[in-house]
């Protein structure tokens, strides 16, 4: 009987049944239904494993490196949006790295890498690429330096990210390898997240250890196995598990390879913390999803808290051979993983029902000398029939050793963990947010209408920080089209007929002696404070919002609403289409600021759908487009014209 035949008499269910795959090419190989073909289904693993070692002819060089041994024990990774207000405040203009770690720590028992997220889903309003949105970050490229230089004095690992789709943006004059490896040089960063890519080529691994030792690559997708010798790391995003808890395939094969759980629109993360707690790897914090909200549970954070410091502390013994899926545990929904180094035994278990699971769990062998322990609940058991409570969809944890085997700091990590089970919340309620707008609302009056705007479905959401779409299922696809409808009425007003003009800022500017607290990419079109010659026509661009405010205060004028916009758009005599145009409608949601662009520009930035809308568009069309500082905020296709009240 060949591997595939076992699968399909094992009872693996109807949904992994379904498709026509070797089990073993799965992202996660599914387990049998029934307990009596474990020991078959294990044997089966081995047998694979050995197989495939010999058919790749695998070599583990790149593992047995010390320089790469942080690899091992980096089972926490945070996705961080850069303009993140929780990442940068600003209000006082300065990243608020210590708060974020630290609330991290509180929150989700600490972070062992960040990858700083920096271009999409901003990335196409203008021409620059996404090496330039490093460099518009606070402070340069220098600036990110001494973020990341923070990250290493907290022992914290930070990654820089890779787009290969954005081939329509300015170009830098070299190949996006050699760019790469000019950012990790400047920015002393210790990996490459592969954004929509599961892996790198051969010549990045080669490049990367000319840079400086241990840096890594990481892909988004299902790594393939003959890529696992040269990427340390991967994400495990969407995998599906079976009832009974599967194995992660890239985690069999190589024990020291790090994946990292994600289901980045789950609002339910108990699935991914069980596939990393029965296979010993790793998870992906991402609350901030590109500007969505997809925050998680007090009862998922609480598994997470607990789950860490067994995996930090106990690293070598998850990256070793002494791993046996799937060994017997004596209640219902409850399954177990087995950890064994000599005489050092850990089980970790997992309930997959929503009610807690209370009383005899596993009965370890009898070893002399051997203590027994609840590692989640941070107390000493008499053994060696293992008894506990596992809250529901919660996790356990038992270990076994000698006296001597357990450390001189084993009391005071006992202690922890008793202190972190007692805080433990097991709601598991989404933590909602709600977007503020940070502007007076449009006075209302007697212009009444039906204002229906247009949005096409992007991952950063709309006018609320959660986008309902992805959290759930909905009639928008992803690049699609979707329509707000609500009734409107303003008070009167009168719209400039055009944007403001070089030479008009021009005056504004000589008038009142106008300089912005950030000036980086200030009016960055003119050069010796002087409009472009021959543009002094042209739309005013380069201004971020408060220098299109400052402007509208000294003509005695105001920015316009959103709605007020939309109801002068229906005008014939509005010229618009040249740049976009900021209103008056910041929000914020305490995580993310954002802003509605309304009118379209010129400029399109071409070759990928992830890029932000661009060219002239309808009136009734609406983009968000992300705030985080002027130096970012100030775009070469984005002006602005006045109104007043009437």
């Amino acid at each position: 009987m060949d591997r595939r035949q076992f699968f399909l008499t094992a009872g693996t269910g109807p949904a992994l049944l379904a498709a026509p795959q070797d089990p073993f090419e799965r992202d996660i190989i599914p387990a049998p239904d029934e307990p009596a073909e474990w020991p078959r289904w294990r044997q089966a693993l081995k047998a694979w494993r050995m197989e495939m070692k010999r058919k790749l002819g695998y070599r583990d060089a790149l593992y047995r490196r010390r320089d790469f041994d942080w690899v091992r024990s980096a089972y926490s990774c945070c996705f961080a949006m850069l303009c993140d207000q929780a990442v940068y405040d600003p209000r006082d203009g300065r990243y608020t790295l210590d708060s974020f770690l630290q609330e991290g720590i509180e929150n989700f028992g600490g972070y062992d890498s960040l990858v700083l997220w920096h271009a999409y889903p901003r990335i196409g309003l203008d021409a620059r690429n996404q090496f330039d949105f490093y460099r518009d970050m606070p402070g340069g490229l220098a600036g990110l330096r001494r973020l990341i230089g923070a990250c290493h004095r907290r022992g914290v690992r930070a990654f820089i990210d890779y787009n290969p789709w954005d081939t329509g943006t300015r170009r830098e004059g070299m190949s996006d390898l050699d760019a790469l490896i000019g950012m990790l040089k400047a920015l002393h960063a210790d990996g490459i997240f592969l954004d929509t890519m599961n892996k790198g080529s051969a010549e990045f691994r080669a490049r990367l250890d000319a840079v400086k030792p241990g840096i890594v690559l990481e892909g988004e997708g299902a790594l393939p196995l003959a890529n696992i010798h040269d990427h340390h790391m991967s994400w495990a995003q969407w995998f599906k598990d079976s009832p009974v808890p599967g194995v992660l395939r890239n985690k069999w094969f190589e024990r020291r390879h790090m994946q990292h759980q994600i289901a980045r629109w789950n609002r339910d993360h108990t699935a991914e913390l069980h596939t990393a707690w029965m296979n010993g790897s790793g998870m992906l914090v991402w609350e901030n999803v590109f500007g969505s909200w997809v925050g998680w549970s007090r009862r998922d954070r609480s598994i997470l808290r607990s789950m860490l410091p067994v995996q930090r502390r106990y690293a070598r013994l998850f990256s070793g051979e002494g791993w046996t899926p799937l060994v017997p545990a004596r209640q219902r929904d409850v399954y177990a993983s087995l950890w064994e180094d000599g005489a050092l035994r850990l089980w970790t278990l997992v309930n997959r029902s929503q009610d807690a699971v209370e009383g005899d769990l596993i009965e370890a062998e009898p070893q002399a000398g051997a203590r027994y322990f609840d590692l989640i609940a941070g107390r000493e058991l008499k053994g060696p029939v293992l008894a506990g409570r596992i809250r529901p969809r919660g996790i356990a944890a038992f270990l076994a050793a000698p006296g001597g085997a357990l450390g001189s700091d084993f009391p005071r990590f006992l202690s922890a963990q008793a202190r972190l089970d007692a805080r433990a919340d097991f709601d598991p309620a989404f933590p909602a947010r709600t977007a503020v707008l940070l502007s007076a609302a449009p006075a209302s009056g007697p212009l009444a209408f039906d204002m229906k705007v247009e949005f096409r479905v992007r991952e950063l959401g709309f006018y609320e920080p959660q986008h309902e779409h992805f959290a759930g299922p909905g009639p928008h696809p992803l690049h699609g089209r979707i329509t707000f409808e609500r009734r409107v009425s303003l008070a009167r007003f009168a719209a400039d007929p055009e944007v403001v003009t070089n030479r008009q800022y021009a005056r504004f500017l000589q008038a009142s002696r106008y300089k912005p607290r950030h000036p980086e990419n200030f009016l960055r079109h003119w050069s010796g404070g002087r409009p472009p010659s021959g543009g002094e026509d042209d739309p005013v661009v380069y201004v971020d919002l408060n220098d299109a405010r400052a402007y509208a205060r000294w003509a005695g004028k105001r920015l316009p609403t959103e709605e007020e916009w939309h109801y002068a758009a229906q005008s014939p005599g509005l010229i618009r289409g040249k740049v976009w145009e900021w209103t008056e409608s910041e929000r914020s949601d305490g995580r993310t600021r954002f802003a509605i662009l309304r009118g379209g520009s010129r400029y399109r930035a071409a070759g990928s759908v992830w890029y932000m809308d661009g060219g002239p568009q309808p009136a009734h069309f609406a983009a968000k487009v992300l705030l985080m500082w002027p130096g970012l905020d100030r775009c070469a296709t984005v002006g602005f014209r006045c109104v007043v009240s009437q």
